[in-house]
């Protein structure tokens, strides 16, 4: 494994750090040459990627023609991201799409004048890593994948909503997902509104998920709730298969995991992100410097059931938010 710092040095020393800053059609024949740098793998974001896909292909951009794309993936491991972003700079790509938000710190060392689409940062401003959502300046432009922290505490309030009987509240977080402190600090101000106690629980990699399973169990948690996350997503089935034997309702800041059979979702359209992610990259191909390009915001947040697992847990969604949901899952 290459470390991170000893992986920047390589980079300073071959001299990548100076690409340019805008596409310059460096890539297979007249086409460009599009990096890509994902947590999970091919397998497991097969539709965000078919809808980067398809948002590309509306803008005249067909992969294995006038695009080519170098795919990166993590295998669920973040430490692998900087031996991944060297990897891309070293291919000296027009640009790279960040497709997981442990990753954009990673790319961001890794060069300063490549530029990055992110599909899902989480507060850049606050992060550090561009000047506004307006103007972000440097090389960083792309959509956030929250709407801002207040999603944790959000979460909060639709779990207790659904489970108004659970007593001992639980949080997983990924510490090595950026904006997760941030959430977090707003989890915590929900619950102390609501006078109710949280206990938080972390997991770095799928090892660390079934241990914090396991001291939930001991510490007779009643309801869950999982913040979005890349590797976690990575891992819905795990989890859902996990919740489900513990009998624990949980809510998850992704869609993803309802599909594979959790309880319930609240959070960004993960695959209208990535179809959206297509339009910055078209404009940085066609010459557009991304540090102009304003920074996005989720336009829009879905309430996901899955009344197969609320039935299989013994739970009534009451009829009130049923109502607000934007899919039931039967």
């Amino acid at each position: 494994m290459i470390d991170r710092r000893l992986t920047l040095v390589v980079i300073l020393a071959l001299g990548l750090l100076g690409a340019p800053p805008a596409a310059s059609g460096q890539g297979k024949g007249n086409a460009f040459r599009v990096g890509f740098i994902g947590m999970t793998s091919a397998e497991l974001a097969r539709h965000p990627l078919e809808a980067l896909r398809q948002g590309l292909r509306e803008h005249g951009w067909i992969e294995g023609q006038n695009i080519v794309i170098e795919y990166r993936w993590a295998g669920g491991r973040p430490e692998r991201l900087p031996e991944l972003a060297a990897e891309l700079v070293y291919l000296k790509v027009d640009l790279v799409v960040v497709g997981t938000a442990a990753a954009i710190p990673v790319v961001k060392d890794a060069t300063r004048t490549i530029p990055i689409v992110m599909v899902g940062g989480g507060d850049p401003v606050a992060e550090g890593f561009v000047a506004s959502l307006a103007r972000p300046g440097g090389n960083i432009t792309g959509l956030t994948f929250v709407s801002g922290p207040e999603i944790g505490g959000k979460l909060l309030e639709l779990l207790t909503q659904a489970v108004p009987s659970a007593t001992r509240l639980a949080v997983l977080s990924n510490p090595t997902n950026p904006p997760h402190a941030a959430i977090l600090t707003e989890t915590r101000r929900a619950a102390e509104r609501l006078r109710i106690r949280v206990h938080l629980w972390q997991a770095r990699n799928p090892e660390e998920i079934d241990s914090a399973f396991v001291a939930m169990a001991e510490e007779r948690i009643s309801a869950l709730l999982v913040l979005p996350d890349a590797m976690f997503a990575g891992q819905r089935g795990r989890l859902a298969n996990l919740a489900a034997r513990n009998r624990l309702p949980t809510i998850y800041g992704q869609a993803e995991h309802v599909n594979a059979g959790g309880l319930m979702s609240y959070g960004v359209n993960n695959l209208d992100n990535f179809k959206r992610a297509a339009s910055f990259v078209d404009k940085i191909l066609k010459g557009a410097n991304p540090g102009t390009l304003p920074i996005e915001r989720p336009m829009k947040l879905e309430l996901v059931i899955n009344l197969n697992t609320a039935r299989a847990l013994g739970l009534t969604i009451p009829p009130s938010l049923l109502l607000r949901a934007d899919r039931i899952v039967e």
